[in-house]
Parts: structure tokens; sequence; C-alpha cells
């Protein structure tokens, strides 16, 4: 579903010398995977994953999502992948605080051109917003919810429309621990009976102990890890 084919990524700084930041990334994620991205701070972890999901291009190397090579699409193709077949789950929530619960939720189907009449994408919504608990705060505003809650509405709003694949950057680190552990339940529960792919960069042992592969990034290589062990 998703493949990375010698990936690179070089920053240029003025005056200093180029840095490389990835070199060489190879990976294959099958439809329904779920797999973690560990390593140190400062890795390249968030770089890869923004290149997964078509916000940053790579320097050299091909990105392919179901046999498409996102490398060689302009902003406005990028755009439409981003908002119909990739969802983004990060640290910061990152909604509108004007808006409600469901309104927030909705926000991406307003560019969504496949076909789902008004009602349906409502009440795809309301269902998932029942499952994840939330079905009594449709009307709240992000100021008036709890921080798990916020997490809660921000990875609804990333599967609204049916992504193929869910990139989660540090979606549990900004939570105490027993709400890092629902949001974990819920991005495991989610990736199961969605069937989407789950790619997650995270710090927590505990959210990385729930992914089905593990890689870690370090020195610019994505390497296998069977375990944590």
């Amino acid at each position: 579903m998703l493949e990375l084919v010698n990936v690179t990524k070089q920053y240029n700084s003025t005056g200093q010398t180029d840095s490389l930041v990835l070199k060489g990334i190879t990976l294959k994620v099958a439809k329904g995977q779920s797999l973690v991205v560990v390593g140190p701070s400062g890795s390249g972890k968030s770089t890869l994953l923004n290149i997964i999901g078509a916000l940053d291009r790579p320097t050299s190397g091909k990105v392919l999502l179901e046999g498409k090579d996102l490398t060689g699409l302009v902003d406005l193709e990028l755009a439409k992948i981003r908002n119909q077949e990739i969802g983004f789950v990060f640290q910061l929530h990152h909604l509108l605080p004007q808006c409600t619960v469901l309104e927030n939720v909705l926000v991406p189907t307003l560019v969504n051109k496949m076909g789902d009449s008004q009602q349906e994408v409502k009440e795809r919504a309301l269902n998932l917003l029942q499952r994840v608990g939330l079905k009594d705060f449709l009307l709240h505003r992000p100021g008036e919810l709890s921080g798990g809650q916020r997490q809660r509405v921000a990875v609804v709003r990333a599967l609204i429309n049916r992504p193929k694949l869910l990139l989660a950057d540090e979606p549990t680190g900004s939570l105490d621990e027993a709400t890092a552990e629902t949001i974990a339940d819920l991005l495991v529960e989610l990736n199961k009976s969605e069937g989407v792919a789950l790619i997650v960069v995270t710090h927590s042992l505990r959210l990385a102990e729930r992914m089905g592969h593990v890689m870690e990034l370090t020195d610019g290589l994505l390497k296998d890890r069977s375990s944590f062990q």
C-alpha cells in the first residue's frame, strides 16, 4: 500500500555543510498494518512522517501510495491526496477553537469530492464520535474539553474521509499516563476496525509496544527491530 524507495532528505543551512537527515530510507507498509518508528530526539522521525504524508518532499527517492509516485505530483494534487487518502494526528490537536466538536470533525469533508452526501458524512461523524465516547459532546467547543477528549476529536477528524493511511506524530506526548493509554487503545482499535494502515512516531514505549511492527531511525537509517528487548 505504501512504499518508500531510497528516500533521502537534505537541508541546506547557510554557511554550513549540508545536513543529510535521511540516508536512503526504504520501507513497505501493507494495508491495515500498524508500525511504530522510534529513535532519539532529532533523528528525523517527524521529517520522515512529513515526507510519507506529503507535507514535505524528499531530496531524492520515491514515495509510492498504492503505486502512485507522490514525488511527481504538483502541490494541488498532493493537497487532494492529503485530504482524501491520508489522516494526520499530531501531539497538539489543532482543533478550531471557534467550532464545535462536530464541526471540527466535518472540516476535512468540506473539500472532499468523493461523492458521499452531506447526510452520509454527518452520520459517519456521529458514529465515530459515539464510538470514542463523545456523543454527548457534539456541541462543545475545544476549550470545554479535556486534553484526552480533544485528542479523540482529532483522531475522529483524521478518519472522517476514510483514509488509507493514518499518521500519528507523538499522539500521546502531551497527555497524562491514563489518558495516553486510552488514546493508545483507540488507535489500535480503529486501526483494526477501519482497516487503515497506521504509522506512529513516539517516545512512549507503552504506545510503541501496541504496534505490530517496530522500526528504529538512527543516524539517518531505518532499521527493523523485532521487539524492545
